[in-house]
């Protein structure tokens, strides 16, 4: 069974830096993009935020986060990181990460479809 488990989320001031981590388990993860995404309040839809490659050459972010975010990976861990700097308040939201097959060297990334597996988040709250 695949699980995903999201840590590193907490209480912030706008400015601050908030290092989430996401550790997957119960298959193996070799070809498999990893991303986050965020939802910034209920009802609201989930977007992506950042992406990965499984060989960590190809990198992907929304334009609200580059500059600011730096998405890493650790295939040894399966574990994807997200480091977040110049935080503001926008960036207030749950964040989830997710999985998506692409095959080890495909570099392209995925499609919102094709992520097939999910955390059950973490709370990031920046406060202005």
């Amino acid at each position: 069974q695949v699980q995903l488990v999201e840590s590193g989320g907490g209480l912030v001031q706008a400015g601050g830096s908030l290092r989430l981590s996401c550790a997957a388990s119960g298959r193996t993860f070799t070809g498999y993009h990893m991303g986050w995404f965020r939802r910034q309040a209920p009802g609201k839809e989930r977007e992506f935020v950042a992406a990965n490659s499984w060989t960590g050459v190809s990198t992907y972010y929304a334009d609200s986060v580059k500059g600011r975010f730096t998405i890493s990976r650790d295939n040894a861990r399966n574990t994807v990181y997200l480091q977040m700097n110049g935080l503001k308040a926008e960036d207030t939201a749950i964040y989830y990460c997710a999985t998506a097959l692409r095959g080890r060297y495909d570099e392209r990334p995925p499609m919102a479809g094709e992520y097939d597996a999910w955390g059950q988040g973490t709370q990031v709250t920046v406060s202005s």
